[in-house]
Order: structure tokens, then C-alpha cells, then sequence
């Protein structure tokens, strides 16, 4: 029997596949991408497979469609079950399966799912999801052979993440699940990690009734940094809604943003591998690339997006990389994804070590005056337009350009950045300098090339980073 199947384009993202539940992501979809993930898997060699999902509710059900598509078509499913991302990740190692297929809303609101999808030696995203749609299309025929079964993987995982759990002295640790995937796995890693930890919203809840799962967003903070401050703790961390984005907060309560982190990484991999490449996405500080000059490594700007940063990293063998959105890799002592489970253990033994507080670490870096991450929606048919426009109204000025991902202009005030998102129909915009004034005219020149566009001005805000 030959199943045919049109999905709604929309849910077909650079990174992963991700819609409203009901909508435009059913589990009629999620049957078509079992189907259609075994025609890519079967041209790769491969047949055997993990399949886990977080704790939203609607992801148990779209994980038995998705299982009776891929069984149907020929495959063995290894069910890992409830946890968070970079577990099926990990389940992917261990097992020694050929790819993984993760039902995951990430950080979106409760109403989304999605499916985030890996080979055994790599991210799937960008033409292979759009490969998914085609094979669907032209329709999936029924395989004998596939079969599945339970393979829990929990136990083993955790077990992996306290390898390197090295420190010299117990710290007190706040951690906020934020009710997402990372509940279960956080209290078998806290019983068993030295010190005294503190557990906020650990228990899985689809419905995220405390706060919204997304580390980089300050106001999903504030409970943390309320319990760091109220307990004395040496530092605080927050998870997403499915545990592979990091947040951070020192023993002031203060946050320490992704590239901050990645600076404090960096100083430790880099004292045991001199002249290592260290990546990050484009939205990074400048701070942060001086800082790896600094320390002896080989700084490397690429683009943003988890799957990119991945695939560069591989290719690459850098032992580490990350971006401001709190996606950070390990490649040192560990697999090279993004597992914010892991880089906590690796902040808590880092501080730990060094005998001083987080804060100090993040403020060896030059204070810089920036504006957030501001997203501001523009057409979906314009967005990339808008970046070629402004591209080449810059180098009609002979204007410092990177275009490695969007525009990153650097001036006398310091840089301003201005790119498409792969996800959304949005534009991104940043800017970064050493002083309040420099900001300013930073700002304006991200006004001027957008009114010069036709596009409406975005709200800036100022931070101290």
C-alpha cells in the first residue's frame, strides 16, 4: 500500500519541523514524517533508529504516529521515552542507532510541537526536511521488517553527564526545569551531583503553568534570580522546554548571556588545547571573539543556527562552539551537541575549580553597552530582500561588511547586525558598542537603512553586557 501525504509548508522549518498541534501539525503529519524519514534513512544505509519526546501533551500521542509511520515503513524503533532532547542525542551514541527523531515543542508556547531530527554523525535540517515533503508527496509504500521496542536510556545518561562533573569544592546550585523535559533527568543528576541544589518547576508539565521555557528571555529569570539572591547561592541555571539551551545567572542574581558563557568555557578548553578553533554564531560579542584571540584559541564568526554551528563544529573539529541563544557544543570531553544538562555540570565544576566567584569569570571580559536581541516582524516575502537591500547600500558606502549571515557592519562605535531568522518571518537586529553615545548612533544607522527599506522602526533597549 502506497501513503501519499501534502504537509502544511509552514511546519517545515530550517532546523526542524514545528506547528500548532491540532492546526497545522496533526498525528496524520507525524505518520507522513515516519514514512517519509525511512525513504532518507534507507538511501543512507540505515534502518534502526531512537525515538523520545518531551513533556508536552500532545507529544505522546504525535510519538506513537510518528513510531507507526517509521515501523510501517520498514524500520526499528528504539523508544527511549520522556526526556529531554539532547538525552534522544545521547540515545543516538549509545545505542548505536543510525539516526534519532525527537517530537519536541522546544521553547515555543504549550499549543506547538515539533520533531527535531539527527543522523548518527550529524544534524538533518535545510534541504533534507524539504526532502521529507517531496518523498511524502510522491508517496511512501509499506515495508516489511520494522518492528520496535522500549530501550529507557535515562540512567545511562545521567551517568554520562557526571563523568565530568570534576569539582574541587560543593557549591550551593539553584536550577530552573521551567516544567519542561529536563525535570526527571535533573533531580537524578542533582542526587548524585556534591553540593546543595535547589530545585524550581521540576516536575514535567506540557502546560508550563510558571513560566514560559526559554532561558534568554530576562523576565522567564526572575524566580531563579529571586532564589539566588534569598539562599546564598554561588550560581543559578535555566533550561528551555527541552533542555538544549542554557541560562545563567551569577550569585548576584545578575544573567550571564550565552556569549559570556561561552567566554568562561572557552578559557578552560583552551588552557588544555592551545590554539583550538572556537565557534560562534554572528550575534556573539565582539568581546567574546577578542577573548578567544586573547586566551591563545583561533576565533571562527559562522552563522546562526543549532543545526549550522553543529555541522561547521564537525567539520571544523572544534572542541567547542555555542551562540547568543544559549545553544552551546561540546565537543571537548564530549559528542559535540548542544546538551544544556551537560554544559551546567561543566559551569558548576568550572566555578568550582577556580575559586572564584561566577561573576568575577564573566567580568574579566570589557563591559560593552548593547541592545538585546530585538526581533521585529517584517513580511515573509521581504525579509531577505530587506538584508540584500541594506547589503548593497552598504557597499555602495564602502562600509566594513561580514556577510556571512545577514549584515555585521563595523564601525568606529562598534558593530550593528541585521539578518533574516531561517523560522520566522521576522527580521533580527543587534548592536554592540564601548559607550552610550556609540550605541545611539549604532541604533540610528539600523533606523536610517530600515526607513530606507520601508520597514518600521523596532523598539531598541539598552543593556550592559
Amino acid at each position: 500500500m502506497t501513503h501519499r501525504h501534502e504537509f502544511d509548508p509552514t511546519i517545515l522549518r530550517e532546523y526542524d519541523i514545528r506547528g500548532i498541534v491540532g492546526r497545522t501539525l496533526t498525528e496524520a503529519d507525524a505518520r507522513a514524517v515516519g514514512f517519509a524519514f525511512a525513504g532518507l534513512l534507507s538511501r543512507r544505509g540505515g534502518g534502526r533508529v531512537a525515538l523520545g519526546y518531551d513533556g508536552r501533551h500532545s507529544s505522546p500521542a504525535l510519538a506513537d504516529a510518528l513510531q507507526d509511520g517509521l515501523v510501517s515503513a520498514g524500520v526499528v524503533v528504539e523508544r527511549v521515552g520522556l526526556g529531554p532532547t539532547p538525552m534522544l542525542y545521547f540515545a543516538i551514541k549509545h545505542l548505536g542507532a543510525d539516526a534519532g527523531l525527537m517530537i519536541t515543542g522546544s521553547h515555543n508556547p504549550p499549543e506547538y510541537n515539533g520533531i527535531k531530527m539527527a543522523w548518527a554523525d550529524g544534524p538533518v535540517y535545510g534541504d533534507a526536511i524539504q526532502e521529507l515533503a517531496r518523498i511524502a508527496a510522491a508517496g511512501c509504500a509499506e515495508v516489511e521488517g520494522g518492528r520496535s521496542g522500549m530501550r529507557p536510556i535515562m540512567d545511562a545518561y545521567v551517568s554520562r553527564l557526571l563523568v565530568d562533573a570534576d569539582l574541587d569544592r560543593p557549591l550551593t546550585v539553584a536550577w530552573d526545569a521551567g516544567n519542561g523535559a529536563t525535570g526527571d533527568a535533573l533531580r537524578q543528576l542533582t542526587d548524585r551531583l556534591p553540593g546543595r541544589h535547589i530545585l524550581l518547576f521540576d516536575d514535567i508539565d506540557g502546560s508550563f503553568p510558571n513560566h514560559h521555557p526559554d532561558p534568554t528571555v530576562p523576565e522567564n529569570l526572575t524566580t531563579l534570580q529571586e532564589v539566588v539572591r534569598r539562599e546564598g547561592c554561588d550560581l543559578g541555571i535555566a533550561f528551555d522546554g527541552d533542555g538544549d539551551r542554557i541560562g545563567a545567572v551569577d550569585e548576584h542574581g545578575a544573567i550571564v548571556w550565552g556569549d559570556q558563557l561561552l567566554a568562561i568555557y572557552a578559557s578552560e578548553v583552551l588552557a588544555e588545547r592551545p590554539g583550538a578553533m572556537v565557534i560562534a554564531d554572528v550575534k556573539a560579542s565582539q568581546t567574546l571573539f577578542d577573548e578567544i584571540a586573547r586566551l591563545g584559541g583561533t576565533p571562527l564568526m559562522w552563522k546562526t543556527g543549532h543545526s549550522l554551528l553543529k555541522a561547521k563544529m564537525a567539520e571544523t573539529g572544534a572542541p567547542l562552539a555555542g551562540e547568543m541563544s544559549g545553544h552551546i557544543f561540546f565537543g571537548d570531553r564530549y559528542y559535540g551537541f548542544d546538551d544544556a544538562l551537560y554544559c551546567g555540570v561543566r559551569l558548576v565544576g568550572l566555578v568550582s575549580r577556580s575559586g572564584q566567584p561566577l561573576s568575577a569569570l564573566r567580568d574579566r571580559l570589557p563591559k560593552v553597552f548593547n541592545t538585546p536581541e530585538v526581533r521585529f516582524q517584517v513580511d515573509e516575502a521581504r525579509k531577505f530582500q530587506v538584508v540584500e537591500e541594506v547589503r548593497d547600500r552598504l557597499a555602495a558606502t564602502g562600509a566594513e561588511v561580514t556577510a556571512l549571515d545577514g549584515v555585521r557592519v563595523n564601525t568606529r562605535d562598534g558593530w550593528w547586525l541585521l539578518r533574516a531568522s531561517n523560522t520566522q518571518d521576522v527580521l533580527v537586529a543587534r548592536a554592540e558598542s564601548t559607550s552610550t553615545d556609540g550605541l545611539e548612533r549604532l541604533k540610528a544607522a539600523i533606523l536610517d537603512q530600515l526607513k530606507a527599506s520601508g520597514v518600521a522602526a523596532p523598539d531598541f533597549a539598552l543593556s550592559e553586557h
